[in-house]
């Protein structure tokens, strides 16, 4: 069996002046040089990564383009729904591959971006696994992308630290850490600091590639027990996208030398389309799945973005839109049964809310709704949780320890055979609320602000007591753009107005006032509040709805060196 280390390949290093990367034929990479990137992007994992380009890129385009006819069928008024010819994977009586020991007990997680000082405190937090975000909670520039890749290698091999110049604090790990998840970028998203054969890599297949290539074999020593490393995979909308991540693993595991199987991975269930396709999902992903996720706010944004044509599926406030809504419980106990029928977890949705340092019985309120809303998970039969923060993970975890006793996860004991009746028409119920004035402000001043810290290399913000990430954002975005589409009515605040061009356009004006209000002028204006403000209030108000904020703000912050070029 080839080893990861032994291509056989010569290529030659590409001629630059100055200090350089040595890169394999086909590869170019044009973000800036530095000595500790160059510990990552070494020719044989470089190689690694172009290979499995060129194997699997031709099925992610078709993919793609797959997504792209669905979204036309909606456009013109069809509802996506379960699939007639894969109904023999529905009714079938068969189940994944055991789960391993070392990830049986996941009843907290905690997930945050691959930022040094945050990777030690999320694998010292208490909870049980720790995912490393490389998505919605990452910016993707060259410097975080790569310095994250950095940062996994050092916990993977466990002698990563971090000396915290302003408290003169040295971080370290401890001995008991959680279980390391890594979750890479969706399909959609391209890595422009790097091509292979002359067009840009696809970011999952980088994120994937050079992690897995660097740690496989001291994960599986260090946290693994035999297995890993270990993933979450995002933004799925068909099992044929699943079917492309299961040839990945199978790629990887074969040019590695380990065991089928070795790889695990948890699919976030976080697109409408993807709630008809969770049996088929981890049928493909069946030697390598460990369950599924309700990544229930992007799973909010996929409503929004599904019925973009359909006036007759307006969203209240975003803060109405919760577990509580038909559709969105329905899309819970359904996630529910159909893990636990495949032997696998089925994992909660994430409590975004922070402490709130500074107001004591602000915080237990925003405490007690989080204990309420773990306990309607735990009761309904999720094995674990998300957890933004980790001033959150105590309440948490006691909630999950009255309520499942002893036993590791609920897999065997909560089959949910009730949640075998529910239809489509469940699935797709309309939300119900109101919408007013202060549902557009936020969103509009949540948006932007979210969008400038990104810009800057922030992928997660904390604003007004909740963690907002890109999918946080996204809902902001779409849901501001479809009020505007609509014109709807704002009726929960006796206003009774109409959301027009002009009332939005007012009402951006007075939300950068206020922005600039409480960040203070000197941060407002070194910030990137105004270009933000271009793009978010671009993006709202487009004939056509974007699919997704960070495609286009993607290329605000790829920055491509002079080759040869250190400099930052």
């Amino acid at each position: 069996m080839m080893g990861l280390g032994s291509y056989g390949y010569t290529a030659p290093m590409a001629r630059r002046t100055g200090a350089v990367y040595g890169v394999p034929e086909g590869v170019d990479i044009r973000g800036r040089y530095d000595e500790e990137f160059a510990k990552i992007l070494t020719k044989d994992a470089l190689q690694f990564v172009a290979e499995l380009q060129r194997e699997f890129r031709n099925h992610i385009k078709y993919a793609l383009e797959c997504r792209k006819e669905d979204k036309m069928r909606y456009n013109k008024g069809a509802l996506p729904g379960f699939d007639p010819a894969t109904t023999y994977v529905r009714e079938g009586e068969w189940v994944c591959a055991s789960v391993p020991p070392a990830v049986a007990d996941r009843r907290v997680e905690i997930t945050g971006p691959v930022e040094r000082k945050m990777i030690i405190n999320a694998l010292n937090s208490g909870a049980k696994v720790f995912m490393a975000d490389f998505e919605d909670a990452l910016s993707p520039s060259w410097e975080n992308l790569i310095r994250g890749q950095v940062n996994l290698k050092d916990a993977v091999d466990g002698t990563i630290s971090f000396h915290d110049q302003a408290r003169n604090r040295v971080y370290k790990l401890n001995d008991q850490t959680a279980k390391l998840f890594v979750r890479p970028r969706g399909w959609h998203l391209p890595e422009a600091h790097i091509f292979i054969d002359g067009e840009p890599a696809t970011g999952c297949l980088v994120d994937f590639g050079l992690y897995f290539y660097h740690n496989y074999a001291a994960f599986r020593r260090n946290q693994g027990v035999g297995f890993g490393p270990f993933f979450y995979l995002p933004k799925m909308e068909h099992s044929r996208e699943a079917k492309i991540w299961n040839s990945v693993f199978d790629k990887a595991e074969k040019v590695a030398g380990i065991e089928k199987g070795s790889i695990r991975a948890t699919v976030l269930i976080e697109t409408l389309p993807a709630v008809f396709q969770m049996d088929e999902i981890l049928y493909e992903l069946r030697d390598h799945s460990v369950g599924l996720n309700c990544g229930r706010w992007d799973y909010i944004f996929s409503y929004v973005k599904t019925f973009r044509a359909h006036p007759d599926r307006l969203l209240p406030d975003r803060v109405q839109v919760g577990m509580t809504q038909h559709f969105m419980r329905s899309y819970s106990d359904l996630l529910i049964r159909t893990c636990h029928r495949r032997g696998v977890h089925a994992m909660g949705g994430m409590a975004a809310q922070i402490p709130i340092r500074d107001d004591p019985s602000a915080n237990e309120a925003a405490l007690e709704l989080v204990r309420k809303d773990k306990l309607r998970e735990v009761k309904a039969g999720h094995d674990g949780t998300w957890a933004a923060h980790p001033g959150l993970i105590p309440a948490i975890m006691e909630v999950f320890n009255i309520n499942m006793s002893n036993a590791p996860n609920q897999i065997q004991t909560m089959k949910r055979e009730d949640a075998a009746t529910l239809t489509e028409e469940d699935l797709l119920h309309s939300p119900r609320g109101v919408r007013t004035m202060e549902g557009l402000r936020l969103n509009t001043r949540v948006g932007i602000q979210y969008l400038a810290a990104w810009l800057m290399g922030t992928g997660s913000v904390p604003l007004y007591n909740l963690m907002e990430d890109a999918a946080t954002a996204e809902i902001s975005r779409v849901q501001n753009w479809q009020w505007l589409k609509y014109g709807v009515e704002l009726n929960g605040d006796g206003i009774g107005v109409r959301v027009t061009l002009d009332l939005f356009g007012r009402v951006v004006e007075e939300e950068m006032a206020r922005i600039e209000r409480e960040v203070g002028k000197e941060k407002f204006k070194g910030g990137m509040y105004k270009e933000a403000c271009k793009i978010f209030t671009r993006q709202c108000t487009t004939p056509t709805l974007d699919d997704f904020l960070t495609l286009d703000a993607y290329n605000h912050i790829v920055i491509h060196h002079p080759r040869g070029s250190s400099k930052l």
